[in-house]
């Protein structure tokens, strides 16, 4: 986390028990347009290949993480906390979850193409194939803080 996410952090819980598990990461491809929709409301859910997961030996987010949200300079916008984590094979995921991700034009058929794209693509750089049936890492957050600059 840099020093910025780290006060911002700081700042927030200032006077209270600050909650131990916290990352400060960008959301994908386009970490501004993806970070606005998070302050917008617009988007509430996000996934991941599990896959990656387990190659990097990272943990699976739980219920009890915040996030810091930084923009495509590392600049902390938003804190969020994972509500709700749920392991689901691509071809499982439901209508209404891949529209509260809340990118493009908000329909499923968005969501799977460029979902199958952008698995294709990373799984593809490791010398791994795409399946419909691969498992993903679905969150559901909410916003606890946007970061105003204050």
């Amino acid at each position: 986390m840099n020093q910025e996410a780290r006060v911002y952090w700081n700042e927030y819980w200032k006077g209270q028990d600050k909650p131990q598990l916290v990352s400060a990461w960008q959301f994908g491809a386009d970490p501004d347009y993806l970070a606005q929709l998070v302050i917008e409301g617009t988007k509430t859910a996000t996934c991941s290949g599990y896959v990656f997961y387990e190659l990097e030996n990272e943990p699976l987010p739980t219920t009890e993480d915040y996030s810091i949200i930084l923009n495509s300079v590392d600049q902390p916008v938003a804190i969020i906390k994972t509500v709700e984590v749920s392991l689901t094979p691509m071809n499982e995921v439901t209508e209404e979850f891949a529209i509260a991700e809340g990118e493009g034009d908000r329909t499923y058929q968005y969501w799977w193409d460029a979902h199958e794209k952008f698995f294709k693509d990373e799984l593809n750089a490791i010398g791994r194939k795409f399946s419909e049936q691969m498992l993903l890492v679905c969150e559901r957050f909410k916003v606890i803080d946007v970061n105003n600059g204050e």
